[in-house]
């Protein structure tokens, strides 16, 4: 079991603190350093405003050393397949292969609206979704000196370059995430490395995790191909107070976060971990909302991770 963490910076924070809060992951021993990729802040203000995900990613490529980077997730509504394609494989240039790629259909309608992004159905969503996957992972694995086209319904690409390439041969691991009971696992069974699932029960993790691995059987993939992932907030404390401290600087009820959330002392997140790891999940991307609150991180690094 790998623990990584997961930011949201569009809560409000700066780059500075997420350097700050990457470097401390990185020497604290985590897997991974992620961030969402949104623009728009939910319940706050936000200030003082988006960092973009990507930007921010390339910064902390040159600034870390050992710590994988990625998006949880990229939505495929907010950048053309191509010059995205460009950007990732540079970052992951510059990180000497240490990105990890997730992309999704898209959600927060509000959030385009705020920044002029189009927000089709969410049909189209999934439908560019499916053709962003095709066109950026042929991108990346075509040959040099060869050339890449595409002919889809929402996008055209002819007699591409398909430069530059990433570090990573093929391209960065692929991640794809969601609840959804078709289309998201068949598109995981289609183009993933690694699944995840968002902020769900043990019960609703198994019950996806299953249906992902009947549609990578129907498409005549191995199952235990992909890795299996949760993302759930994290609220951990040596005793009540601490832990009702650390709720309430993100605004969260204990009792709340102990039955949704991954809450309560360093035993208690190892019991119930050691619960999503009996229904196949092999990483936790561990939600970390209070970016100031490095000694957070310090307690799960010293008093959880050991114990997994």
């Amino acid at each position: 079991m790998k623990l990584r963490v997961f930011t949201e910076p569009q809560q409000g924070a700066t780059y500075d603190q997420l350097l700050t809060v990457a470097q401390a992951s990185e020497r604290l021993g985590f897997d991974a350093f992620f961030r969402s990729d949104q623009y728009l802040a939910m319940n706050s203000e936000g200030l003082p405003g988006p960092t973009d995900a990507w930007i921010t990613l390339a910064g902390l490529a040159r600034e870390t050393s050992t710590i994988r980077l990625g998006t949880l997730v990229t939505s495929a509504t907010f950048r053309h397949p191509g010059p995205l394609a460009v950007s990732i494989a540079q970052v992951d240039q510059m990180s000497g292969g240490r990105v990890d790629f997730g992309l999704g259909a898209g959600w927060f309608e509000e959030e385009h609206d705020a920044y002029g992004i189009p927000f089709p159905p969410l049909g189209e969503r999934f439908d560019r979704l499916e053709e962003t996957l095709e066109v950026i992972t042929g991108l990346w694995r075509t040959p040099v000196g060869e050339t890449f086209s595409h002919d889809g319904k929402y996008l055209k690409l002819t007699d591409s370059p398909a430069l530059p390439k990433p570090h990573t041969p093929d391209g960065p691991p692929v991640l794809i995430g969601g609840l959804g009971k078709k289309r998201t696992p068949a598109l995981a069974a289609r183009f993933a490395d690694e699944f995840n699932v968002p902020f769900a029960s043990i019960d609703d993790t198994k019950a996806t995790f299953e249906r992902v691995g009947e549609a990578c059987t129907a498409k005549g993939r191995d199952p235990k191909e992909l890795v299996y992932s949760n993302a759930l907030v994290l609220c951990c404390g040596r005793t009540e107070d601490e832990i009702a401290r650390r709720a309430a600087a993100i605004g969260r009820e204990v009792d709340e976060l102990r039955e949704n959330g991954l809450a309560g002392t360093p035993a208690e997140l190892v019991d119930k971990i050691g619960r999503y790891a009996e229904v196949g999940s092999q990483r936790i991307y561990l939600q970390t909302l209070d970016l100031i609150d490095l000694d957070h991180l310090e307690l799960v690094a010293s008093e959880v991770m050991p114990q997994l």
